[in-house]
């Protein structure tokens, strides 16, 4: 029986790994042969202030396909193409961006791609 064939749990919980970085964390779960996360952004979080001096890359390198569970997030991609993602919002993102929070609330998305490799220097 291979990974996938298995019936499998997990909850945020209790995360298999939790990275933690200025104003923010992402929890990991390992399921069904991937790496999902949650990753929870704080007021004042910005990428390029807070994730950058781990990731040593001018813009985050890691393509993200996430589901903005709250919160809102505003991601400018290296071209300039700005798009604002809130609650119940899906998005997919190459490679090549900045984000930050905008507002008081903080932001909660779930990433089923990227988040393995999200604050890791």
């Amino acid at each position: 029986m291979t990974t996938a064939q298995r019936t499998e749990q997990k909850n945020f919980a209790t995360p298999d790994e939790t990275r933690t970085f200025e104003n923010g964390v992402v929890d990991l779960v390992g399921i069904g042969g991937a790496q999902i996360g949650r990753l929870t952004l704080q007021p004042g979080w910005r990428w390029s202030e807070h994730v950058k001096p781990i990731a040593g890359t001018e813009l985050c390198e890691a393509p993200h396909f996430q589901y903005h569970v709250s919160g809102r997030l505003v991601i400018r991609m290296a071209d300039g193409t700005e798009i604002e993602a809130g609650p119940g919002d899906v998005t997919s993102l190459p490679e090549g961006h900045d984000a930050w929070v905008i507002g008081d609330e903080p932001v909660v998305v779930v990433d089923w791609w990227g988040a393995s490799n999200y604050a890791k220097g």
